[in-house]
């Protein structure tokens, strides 16, 4: 597996990741009905960064990276990640995340921040918690699960400059 750059390109493989992960609606905050070029902007043009991990030039996950406030919070990156359905369970999540951290510092960034993790997607809390990160905050009732209902979404950091 190879982690780069993505390209304008690359969304073609990205969408069917994006889409099938957004409209199932229970990790992401958006729409479930976000389209196309509204998918492509908030994955490859609004993010600092985007990647793609890709194999054999089959791309099976990306992320982005993307300064998370502005002015004296700067200094702290946030980052989302998807896997396509069939690459699940082979550890791309976890090899994104380290990436992610290495062109975080690489960038400037001195912390990394979750903002909005569904309580619910106990995967994630479970890998993110492996990697070094803390639940931070909990905010009670704020993602709206299509199953579940309102379940708390999960504030989580990690400090990366030494």
């Amino acid at each position: 597996m190879n982690i780069r750059a993505a390209t304008p390109g690359d969304f073609e493989q990205i969408w069917p990741i994006f889409r099938d992960i957004v409209a199932a609606g229970d990790t992401y905050a958006y729409p479930p009905d976000t389209g196309y070029e509204q998918a492509r902007q908030l994955w490859l043009e609004l993010p600092r960064q985007t990647f793609v991990a890709e194999e054999e030039g089959r791309i099976l996950g990306t992320y982005y990276i993307k300064t998370n406030q502005a002015g004296p919070g700067s200094h702290v990156c946030n980052c989302g990640y998807m896997v396509s359905a069939a690459a699940r369970g082979r550890g791309l999540a976890s090899a994104m995340c380290e990436h992610s951290q290495q062109v975080a510092l690489a960038l400037g960034y001195r912390a990394m921040q979750f903002n909005f993790v569904a309580s619910t997607n106990e995967g994630a809390v479970r890998l993110w918690s492996k990697l070094g990160f803390a639940t931070v905050g909990r905010l009670p009732g704020a993602f709206h699960h299509p199953r579940l209902g309102y379940v708390d979404a999960l504030v989580m950091y990690k400090w990366l400059a030494e």
